[in-house]
């Protein structure tokens, strides 16, 4: 597979078919990609939130009326939608869980492998919480290379992405019980297939030339 066409092919999508589906199959490998998505420390500092029914769309498109309402067509009309929701502050209960699976999965070879990598993860957590005082950002990127999963894992399977920070965050939180869970939307993203009216589909590429975006030393 030549993933470089692939990229050159994908674009934002404008306009849903609203008729198309896509197939359960692919649902699933993308939910898998969101799943596998690597992030630093391991920490996994995200929820995701996927509507397939007109309902559940309709619940999210809430956040794009109160606003954004040229969003809210790409939140109903596209096949499903997924919101890519974040922590706000680091979860004992949730890191202890991290720790726990990675038991599970065989990641550690004795106790002491457990120990560093709990005391790795800790660190850096640390680092953010008490130093930098910044962890809702660091946890922010986190999610951020999960989306940038999707949008590529969705375009090598041919199917069409948009990408939306156009909503507002407080009435999808509420709407979704988010905060309660200790997490904050950060991004919306809607998938399906693009309908015969969406001109973005029929536009060329455009991206700076590599000589501007690439320094080789």
């Amino acid at each position: 597979m030549d993933i470089v066409a692939k990229a050159r092919q994908r674009y934002t999508v404008k306009s849903y078919d609203r008729e198309r589906k896509i197939p359960a199959e692919i649902v699933g490998q993308l939910r898998e990609l969101l799943r596998l998505a690597p992030s630093s420390v391991n920490s996994q500092p995200w929820h995701f939130v996927v509507a397939s029914t007109p309902e559940g769309k309709e619940r999210i498109a809430k956040a794009a009326d109160a606003g954004f309402q040229y969003n809210a067509a790409k939140i109903r009309d596209a096949s499903h939608v997924i919101v890519l929701a974040t922590k706000v502050a680091p979860d004992e209960a949730q890191l202890a869980a991290v720790l726990e699976q990675e038991a599970k999965d065989g990641r550690f070879v004795n106790d002491a492998a457990r120990t560093s990598q709990n005391a790795g993860r800790m660190s850096y957590t640390n680092l953010h919480r008490f130093t930098q005082k910044d962890v809702p950002y660091w946890y922010e990127k986190q999610t951020y290379i999960a989306l940038g999963n999707l949008l590529q894992g969705a375009a090598l399977l041919d199917v069409g992405a948009t990408p939306m920070e156009g909503f507002n965050a407080e009435v999808l939180d509420k709407e979704l019980g988010l905060r309660d869970k200790g997490f904050a939307a950060t991004v919306i993203v809607s998938l399906g297939y693009s309908s015969a009216e969406d001109f973005n589909a029929k536009l060329p590429k455009s991206r700076l030339p590599a000589e501007q975006v690439f320094t080789d030393i």
